[in-house]
């Protein structure tokens, strides 16, 4: 109860009305963080809890919401307030029912205008996590350079040590080096991605409007963006006519075919480092058509 208090007494600094949580209901679907609604009877909030040290976790996710919501193009869940309490570390957001139906191309639309928000550099202000891992945002002019930098080359050095075979390291390392290859006729600008986009961080509110969370955003290409959406499933309940909407608002560039599997090995790779088994033999077969690719 002394935690609950604490994060009711954060709640009300915040609000700058008092809150006093009456009820607390237990809300499954996480895999990092512990997650309940705290509820007074008239307002309802969504707190993820964890260790003390989780608190970059929370400040990075704060970081990403309030990013894409200064956007001004789809809709996240709102910041209340974060802190730190009985040796826990919370992170407090407006609670949103997405159990809403949405028409697919409404977040076809939503994602392209998000997009359209354009950096200065590759990157982002700070590093923050894709799921639990280390997401390094060191800006770059160069995207081409920043994907292989901070993106392949230290999930496959983190592959290694997690005992992943020197084979899919050492291809994967070449073709990080190679990379190039995928860029000789194309140059994406800066967009504002949400970095973790898929479809288990996506959903719809009763009235439709189309809401993501759980970000892990930066500053590149887009296509990574929509790489993810066809990955692990794909992007849930919204369907083909989503991904047609986004190319009615910003045309996608005919090498994403090939590109879109560069980019998921990304995601692939971190797998494997969250939770081991056959993502690396995925990651294995990733990498080989891509270097096929640079041999072709």
């Amino acid at each position: 109860m002394a935690l609950t208090e604490a994060i009711s007494a954060a709640i009300s600094a915040a609000l700058g009305v008092p809150f006093h949580a009456r009820a607390q209901r237990a809300i499954g679907g996480g895999c990092i963080h512990r997650a309940v609604s705290l509820e007074d009877g008239a307002r309802r909030f969504f707190v993820k809890v964890n260790e003390a040290s989780a608190a970059p976790m929370f400040e990075a996710e704060a970081d990403g919401l309030e990013a894409i919501a200064a956007s001004g193009t789809i809709r996240v869940p709102a910041v209340v307030t974060s802190g730190m309490a009985e040796g826990q570390a919370f992170l407090v957001l407006e609670f949103l029912d997405l159990g809403g139906r949405g028409d697919p191309r409404e977040m076809g639309r939503a994602l392209a205008a998000l997009h359209r928000s354009s950096g200065l550099h590759c990157g982002w202000r700070r590093d923050n996590f894709i799921g639990a891992t280390a997401q390094l945002n060191a800006p770059d002019d160069d995207w081409p350079r920043f994907f292989a930098t901070r993106r392949l080359q230290p999930q496959l050095e983190w592959a290694r040590q997690r005992g992943c075979s020197r084979k899919l390291h050492d291809e994967g390392m070449r073709l990080a080096s190679e990379i190039r290859v995928f860029f000789a006729a194309y140059t994406p600008p800066p967009s504002l991605l949400h970095g973790d986009l898929w479809g288990g961080n996506a959903g719809n509110l009763a009235d439709g409007t189309p809401v993501v969370f759980d970000p892990a955003v930066y500053w590149g290409d887009r296509e990574a963006d929509l790489a993810m959406t066809e990955l692990f499933g794909g992007f849930g309940g919204f369907g083909g006519g989503f991904l047609s909407a986004y190319r009615e608002a910003w045309p996608i560039d005919p090498g994403y075919a090939v590109r879109k599997t560069l980019y998921n090995l990304y995601h692939v790779l971190n797998h494997f480092n969250l939770f081991g088994g056959g993502y690396a033999a995925q990651a294995e077969n990733m990498v080989a058509r891509l270097l096929a690719e640079v041999r072709a």
